[in-house]
């Protein structure tokens, strides 16, 4: 799956900015070459607990090739995950780096790094069916999802539906602290928390107590923690 979806160029506008912004740089990392294709998802095939985020960052992940690796997002992210028992180290800035994830997969509704970071509906239906098969083979060992912000909530509540879990009507409202079980052939318990972003971060909308609570209220609903 991984090397189908990194081969993908379904949509134009996002493999003509990704591919842009591969060629152009930032200044401060004019030396390295850029990944500039879609990113898969990172963590174990096994994975009990899901982080989903939007997509990935112009000059994070689209220039690392993995999952908030190389941004101020993925700093807060994986040191979160790091101080919960999550992962063996709190930084990540390279696929070389040793970072290893506990029985965690992190991933995105949108794969390739999009303008202004906001990818349009039409890219995220298209994109869908990266996340659909990864639920797929998730299946038989995913216990937890922990989504990050209102865009990844809206795209997976569908998804999980498709995949054979009961999504209530009206669906579940996100927020900060959101948690719902939802029954299937296995309940699987589903998490908001507001997105890492540096807008939520730099302003304390989300501070690191609050992402490690839900991060380790997850992972202890995938009986990952104690």
């Amino acid at each position: 799956m991984d090397a189908d979806l990194i081969a993908c160029r379904r949509c134009p506008r996002l493999v003509e900015w990704r591919e842009r912004v591969a060629r152009e740089k930032r200044a401060a990392f004019r030396d390295e070459t850029y990944w500039g294709r879609p990113v898969p998802g990172f963590g174990p095939p096994d994975a009990a607990l899901l982080i989903v985020g939007l997509a990935p960052a112009a000059h994070g992940g689209n220039r690392t090739g993995r999952m908030f690796t190389g941004d101020r997002s993925g700093d807060v992210l994986y040191a979160a995950l790091h101080a919960v028992g999550l992962a063996n180290q709190p930084t990540a800035v390279s696929l070389d780096d040793g970072l290893a994830l506990r029985g965690t997969r992190i991933t995105a509704p949108v794969h390739c790094a999009p303008p202004d970071n906001k990818p349009t509906p039409g890219e995220r239906d298209t994109c869908r069916r990266w996340l659909d098969e990864e639920l797929r083979l998730l299946t038989p060992t995913l216990r937890a999802v922990v989504v990050l912000g209102g865009f990844g909530w809206r795209a997976l509540l569908p998804v999980l539906a498709d995949a054979g879990w009961t999504v209530p009507r009206p669906r579940p409202t996100f927020g900060h602290g959101a948690h719902v079980e939802l029954a299937g052939t296995r309940p699987l318990h589903l998490f908001g928390s507001y997105h890492v972003s540096q807008q939520n971060t730099f302003t304390g909308r989300l501070t690191p107590t609050m992402l490690e609570t839900v991060l380790a209220d997850a992972g202890r609903a995938a009986g990952l923690l104690h």
